[in-house]
């Protein structure tokens, strides 16, 4: 008799977690978050740090290897991880935001499964709840490609790999922050923009250096994981040869300087053959107020040559005027998807004929700023988020109804009355979502990010969004990824094949207008019922709150934890945890 394949299953997942091969498709890792204090500005300050680390641990793996990342809360508030860019295949389960999980509470931990199935680049990781992000727990993932794959990557293996992490700072702590927006009043100008989680070279002792050999080429990771502010990256005396955005190979392009928008990443290959000395690596804002006042919170560091003997001088390279939003659409249109090679998957990446798929169901997500109830709120279509008690996903689990009502909400803005609104809209898996964002502001620039899919970024336009604006789209060799930006009244039009299956965040990007309300959830479901087009269940480690907190067992209320991640999992929790990825693995 044919053994059952669950039987078979379980002993293929038994000897992978006995396997002591390095190559073995499970990764381990233990991470504990909590407080510590700094100073990247010269005033000390609470930050949250994983293990230590300000910005944590980069989280390196390989295309459908399975990562088991246990996450200890050590704050005094409940924390909760999202993994901006990966799409979780099946699994919204650890997407990590409010309306798909519980948060981890205080003291106790959670274990994700994080599996990049047919994914390669760069992504990273922050806290979704309590407005944390504006004081650290950030974190960059990189993909790599799997050697056996027969994957042709698009540039020879560089000599180094390098994470660089931008964002806009303030010295005020993330509760004075979240404290502000709940009266109504925004934050204001940011006291300064950090580099790797560093202060300026100008005004600091304590700044990022990178060093670097002459003649030595360097992958360039780099991810704006600030609150809210556009910032122009650019290195003194070298040029920026674009290879990646958030999965997608690129046409490979020189950029002296490129914009990079809230929650975006790029990769740079730096070919480093300028004369040995120190170079200035600056971070500049862009889309904002006075430019001689925001051009003091400018992030600098060193980018410094191993056999230098001089020391970095003179003034900053130039960047764009802050003004200058032309510049910033020319800059956008260029960038390109390279059709000629592969991504994850040995076929070419061209091979998917995108703009040969007709639209099945589009969304204008108009953006606005509104006040509900004589507070301040940021909505889409005229309605701003409210966070349900339970979790969506838990509550389709358990029957509880009552908390969102499925397409209630409108596919364009109409004449409604501002409100607050559990918004879900219905997508049918295997159909083609077209999303135009539609800002009405002149003032700012907005980012978008869709989570569980990359989309493909087909057009920018001025003024209000037509139907005859598709005409202008890019069909060919748009790039895909999750976070795209939104000029000053503008639109951005995004096209997403509904292949992933599961309830997923489309979000503003822009921490401000998150926290007060700027995001909806999209459900995608197969009528068929498929097996292969199911959403994984529930994880026998799911954390319950809200209307099912009296579920959670006291056994699986976790102290904090202690040793190696593999020696404190429970073999049952390794068996789901692992199980559920390899079945992703087997599967899509």
């Amino acid at each position: 008799m044919a053994m059952p394949r669950f039987l078979l299953l379980i002993l293929a997942i038994l000897g992978l977690l006995h396997s002591s091969r390095a190559d073995a498709p499970i990764s381990f890792f233990d991470w504990v978050v909590s407080y510590e204090t700094r100073a990247p500005l010269g005033v000390k300050q609470q930050v949250i740090v994983i293990n230590g680390m300000f910005p944590g641990p980069v989280l390196n793996t390989t295309t459908n290897r399975i990562n088991i990342v246990n996450v200890q809360n050590n704050l005094d508030e409940p924390f909760l991880l999202t993994w901006d860019g990966i799409q979780n295949r099946r699994n919204a389960w650890m997407d990590g935001v409010a309306a798909t999980n519980c948060p981890i509470p205080a003291g106790q931990n959670f274990t994700y499964n994080i599996t990049a199935k047919d994914q390669i680049g760069s992504f990273f990781y922050w806290p979704t709840t309590m407005f944390q992000r504006a004081a650290g727990g950030v974190g960059s993932v990189r993909v790599n490609p799997r050697a056996a794959s027969g994957v042709r990557v698009p540039f020879a293996p560089p000599d180094g790999d390098i994470v660089v992490m931008i964002g806009d700072w303030y010295t005020r702590s993330h509760k004075e922050l979240r404290a502000s927006l709940d009266r109504g009043v925004l934050l204001g100008m940011p006291d300064g923009v950090l580099i790797n989680g560093k202060g300026a070279y100008n005004r600091t002792t304590d700044y990022e250096t990178i060093p670097v050999r002459r003649d030595h080429v360097y992958r360039f990771r780099v991810t704006n994981v600030g609150v809210s502010t556009t910032l122009n990256f650019r290195i003194q005396g070298h040029q920026l040869n674009l290879v990646e955005t958030e999965g997608s190979y690129t046409v490979q392009q020189p950029y002296d300087s490129i914009d990079i928008f809230v929650g975006q990443s790029y990769s740079f290959l730096l070919n480093c053959t300028a004369n040995a000395s120190d170079y200035y690596i600056v971070a500049s804002p862009r889309f904002v107020g006075n430019e001689t006042e925001w051009a003091n919170i400018t992030g600098v560091g060193v980018l410094h040559y191993l056999d230098s003997k001089a020391l970095v001088n003179g003034p900053l390279p130039e960047g764009p005027s802050i003004y200058d939003g032309g510049w910033s659409v020319n800059q956008a249109r260029q960038l390109r998807r390279n059709l000629t090679t592969g991504a994850a998957r040995p076929n070419p990446q061209g091979s998917f004929h995108y703009g040969q798929i007709n639209v099945t169901q589009t969304f204008v997500l108009t953006s606005t700023a509104v006040s509900i109830a004589g507070k301040r709120r940021f909505a889409v279509n005229g309605f701003s988020f409210e966070v349900p008690s339970t979790p969506l996903l838990l509550a389709d689990e358990y029957n509880i109804t009552g908390l969102y009502k499925l397409n209630s909400f409108p596919e364009k803005v109409g004449s409604v009355v501002p409100g607050l609104q559990t918004s879900v809209v219905n997508a049918t898996y295997a159909g083609f979502l077209e999303i135009i964002f539609q800002n009405p502001d002149n003032n700012s620039v907005q980012s978008w990010h869709v989570d569980g899919y990359a989309a493909f970024v087909v057009g920018y336009g001025p003024g209000q969004w037509t139907e005859n604006d598709r005409g202008q789209y890019n069909k060919w060799d748009a790039v895909s990824r999750s976070t795209v930006q939104v000029f000053p009244g503008s639109w951005t039009a995004i096209q997403i094949s509904l292949d992933n299956v599961g309830l997923w965040n489309i979000r503003s990007e822009d921490l401000v207008r998150h926290y007060l309300g700027q995001e909806i959830y999209m459900f995608v479901n197969d009528p068929s019922d498929n097996i292969k087009n199911t959403a994984f269940p529930k994880p026998d480690n799911v954390l319950y709150c809200g209307r099912l907190a009296n579920l959670a067992p006291l056994s699986s209320r976790h102290r904090k934890s202690s040793g190696t991640q593999a020696a404190k999992l429970s073999l049952t929790t390794l068996l789901t945890l692992a199980s559920a990825a390899l079945l992703s693995l087997l599967w899509l």
